[in-house]
């Protein structure tokens, strides 16, 4: 299939939301309630701007966990269950799904840690993606990725895990350089990265549990 020559008007956004029981491993010194807490207030303040974006079509969310799915559900994502182990196959079998859903859609991988999400940010950052090859966005440190983006599921092989900007870069994708997305590129794996995230202003959900668990921005 040829690739477009301009960018899809809307995106379909893939979330995969491991299991709270499971999840944010590098927060456990918070304690396992706040963990897993913590971990259900990321996606559902990660969905929450996805789907506040004009640009976005529809949020798919892959999760085993079903009370997750049920609350995500209730906030407007659709929620499929995940059917492999392998986090970049989950989201080749994800996006396969949501063409399905809604042909003609361009494809965005979101992690669910950007607790701190703008929607504003992820339109910037879906407007500036190539429309003929995947694009991505690199995390704060400069090493993981946050976001790919691709205009057909052709070019959508995403290569999230350790070093993933460097396999993105490695693999022909491009990076959206100097965009000013600050709060797409924080994603929350240890306690440093809640901290700055509760600097940035995070959404409510995780607000409320940082609050309920006594952590703060300036903790």
């Amino acid at each position: 299939m040829t690739a477009p020559s301009s960018s899809p008007s809307r995106f379909a956004v893939l979330v995969p939301v491991k299991p709270t029981a499971v999840a944010k491993s590098r927060l456990a010194g918070l304690g396992d309630e706040a963990r897993r807490d913590l971990a259900s207030a990321f996606a559902a303040d990660t969905v929450a701007a996805a789907l506040t974006c004009t640009l976005v079509a529809f949020v798919l969310v892959v999760t085993d966990d079903h009370l997750l799915a049920s609350a995500l559900r209730r906030q407007g994502a659709e929620v499929i269950p995940d059917g492999t182990s392998d986090l970049n196959g989950t989201l080749l079998q994800a996006a396969a799904e949501a063409l399905r859903r809604r042909p003609g859609v361009g494809l965005a991988a979101l992690c669910a840690d950007v607790p701190a999400l703008r929607p504003d940010e992820i339109g910037r950052a879906l407007r500036a993606a190539d429309p003929s090859r995947m694009s991505f966005v690199a995390d704060a440190q400069g090493v993981g990725t946050t976001m790919v983006v691709a205009p057909t599921l052709e070019t959508f092989r995403p290569s999230f895990g350790p070093g993933s900007r460097r396999h993105h870069l490695a693999a022909g994708a491009v990076e959206m350089e100097g965009l000013d997305v600050p709060t797409l590129r924080r994603d929350v794996d240890d306690p440093a990265a809640l901290t700055e995230a509760l600097r940035l202003g995070v959404g409510p959900s995780t607000w409320r549990a940082a609050s309920m668990h006594r952590l703060s921005s300036g903790s």
